[in-house]
């Protein structure tokens, strides 16, 4: 498919997607892959205007109006969507806008433990400062864990079974997606992706949220979604992990592999859950009807 320019910008919404499913009785698994966000209005093609239509409003637009941010991150992929369906009706699914709208955005002043040591460590550049420090989270530090309907959601002290997932299985499916990225003004980095596999006895989902502000800190926000065909239910495991440089023990060149200085930062907090399928009824609601209610850490 080819871009179709409207009134000098790029409409999103037509740009090519890539998609994949795969069905794995009783689930129905799909990802979709495209473009990053523009950067202004695609119909009036201006950064100071936008759509006089909110009903028909191109993805930036309903992006700002959603969201109300003082900026969004550099790259922002609204097309990257991870989809997973119980033949029943239980759904999950993982994306970009649900996840930034698990951001601080001017309704709670965010005041990081390290926020003066950012600032110093950035006293050159006042311009960035002056841009960046406002009274919203400019980390975009989400604590998102997916979006889900249909689920009956319990606390437990059952634990993913990570042995199991150790064994080598065929994987029958498998996505890599980035819902948002800022490299922070080359000062570090704030990414959220999400991945997910499925074999033939088991799936697993990563959500991963990583921050890295240079020379001061680190943050990892991972959710864990862990399940065994035939059970009747999915475990959940959200755990938040941060430490300031200075008191990470290891060679700086991990700071930039999340999957390796993950094991060197300590546990700040931990929920585990089980996500219930419902039994019975199959649902007859189309496998793209967007879901209804987003799943939140308690704050």
């Amino acid at each position: 498919m080819t871009a179709i320019r409207v009134h000098g910008g790029v409409d999103v919404l037509r740009l090519p997607v890539n998609q994949e499913e795969h069905v794995c009785p009783p689930w129905f698994m799909r990802y979709t892959q495209s473009h990053i966000l523009h950067s202004k209005c695609s119909k009036t093609g201006k950064e100071d205007q936008s759509c006089p239509d909110d009903q028909n409003a191109c993805q930036f637009c309903m992006y700002s109006r959603a969201l109300e941010m003082p900026h969004l991150p550099d790259m922002v992929f609204p097309n990257n969507v991870l989809h997973l369906k119980h033949k029943n009706g239980a759904l999950i699914e993982f994306r970009a806008l649900d996840a930034l709208k698990r951001v601080s955005n001017g309704r709670i002043n965010i005041q990081l433990a390290c926020a003066e040591a950012w600032r110093e460590s950035r006293s050159d550049n006042q311009e960035y400062l002056k841009e960046t420090i406002k009274p919203f989270d400019w980390t975009f530090t989400t604590d998102y864990m997916g979006t889900y309907s249909g689920f009956e959601i319990e606390d437990t002290e059952e634990q993913i079974n990570l042995e199991k997932l150790k064994q080598k299985e065929k994987i029958l499916f498998y996505a890599d997606l980035t819902l948002f990225e800022d490299e922070l003004h080359d000062n570090g980095i704030a990414s959220l992706s999400v991945k997910m596999r499925a074999m033939p006895g088991t799936l697993y989902i990563l959500l991963r949220y990583f921050l890295r502000l240079d020379g001061v800190m680190l943050r990892i926000n991972d959710t864990r979604i862990y399940h065994e065909f035939g059970k009747g239910y999915l475990l959940r495991e959200y755990t938040s992990k941060e430490a300031k440089v200075a008191d990470i023990k290891v060679h700086p060149s991990l700071f930039i592999q999340p999957n390796e200085i993950a094991n060197h930062l300590p546990l700040v907090y931990r929920s585990n859950q089980k996500l219930i399928v419902p039994q019975g009824a199959s649902s007859s609601v189309n496998i793209s009807k967007p879901v209804t209610s987003t799943e939140k850490v308690p704050r």
